[in-house]
């Protein structure tokens, strides 16, 4: 039994690399895609305290919007354009008639007022969509679906070009965002607000603007985050499910720490493949992945309460 746990398992790394590769990449891929949804948490809460429920519908709806209006007989990219502004038009909406009214509110009354948002996004995609599962416009928007085979260390490397893709676009967005929030007055804007929000607003800066601003950022990484799971996975309302594999990562690298997101995505992506791989199947039948990230999460939470990159809160009383 502990030769199955403490050995075998590094043993069979070594003996086939390429299989390790493929394992690593297809953990990166998922990683990638859960720091994404994570940094949407983040961004939302840093600028207003608010644990936004709401993000793995808006997943699910920015995914269902895009093939509606597709469906609808709207080019293929002007449904992107499209969806976004409807991403705008939601963010708008929900500051208005949701945050403005609860400005001052106890924080448990702004989470579950993003519940009320979750349950109302469900029941509009639900109405002008349905329920039933739909397939992402993966060719119509130029996605590639082929595959690329390497053959490192003599073995056996896929590559699939639609994770190619989501790898190239979703660390570029990243990279966008980052430049966004370092380099920019709207972006040095939200930093603040998330650093001091009573010193943040009396130097002028508009909290409904700010909240604006990261409720449609927070939809555009919805999109691309709906795009590429819908094309590996479907666009259906399960999508929400996935999303909420961004909790953990929260709780790994810390609610407010942007860098958290992007490692702690990334070390959850490959951490719960590496497990599921060569100790999940072979010694719990598998399946381990839809349990691995949080019980990851709970182990360093003890340790850590604040998540790897979260900072200490010492209250003096």
């Amino acid at each position: 039994m502990l030769n199955d746990i403490f050995i075998a398992p590094f043993v069979d790394m070594v003996e086939a690399p390429d299989f390790l590769m493929q394992v690593l990449w297809e953990g990166l891929v998922s990683g990638i895609l859960y720091a994404l949804i994570a940094l949407g948490f983040v961004l939302i809460f840093r600028s207003s305290r608010i644990f936004n429920f709401a993000q793995g519908i808006m997943v699910v709806f920015a995914a269902l919007t895009l093939v509606g209006l597709f469906a609808m007989g709207v080019p293929a990219w002007l449904s992107v354009g499209l969806t976004l502004v409807v991403m705008f038009v939601l963010a708008v909406v929900i500051e208005r008639v949701v945050l403005r009214p609860l400005v001052g509110q106890p924080d448990i009354i702004l989470f579950m007022a993003t519940i009320g948002i979750t349950l109302f996004l469900i029941g509009l995609g639900e109405t002008i969509f349905g329920g039933e599962n739909k397939v992402m416009i993966t060719e119509e928007l130029g996605i590639p679906t082929g595959d690329t085979v390497l053959e490192p260390f003599g073995g056996l490397l896929i590559l699939q070009h639609l994770d190619i893709t989501v790898v190239i676009v979703a660390t570029l967005l990243v990279l966008a965002l980052l430049a966004f929030l370092n380099y920019t007055q709207m972006g040095r804007a939200i930093r603040a607000l998330g650093d001091d929000h009573q010193a943040a607003l009396s130097v002028g800066i508009s909290l409904q603007t700010i909240w604006v601003l990261v409720w449609f950022i927070a939809g555009i990484i919805a999109l691309v985050t709906g795009i590429a799971w819908g094309a590996r996975a479907g666009v259906s309302f399960a999508l929400e499910v996935i999303a909420y594999k961004a909790l953990p990562v929260l709780m790994l690298g810390g609610l407010e720490s942007i860098t958290g997101a992007i490692v702690g995505g990334l070390m959850i992506g490959i951490l719960e493949k590496l497990f599921e791989i060569y100790w999940g199947q072979p010694l719990l039948g598998g399946n381990t992945e839809t349990w691995f990230a949080f019980v990851l999460a709970l182990i360093v939470l003890l340790f850590r309460p604040q998540g790897l990159f979260g900072e200490r809160i010492i209250e003096r009383v």
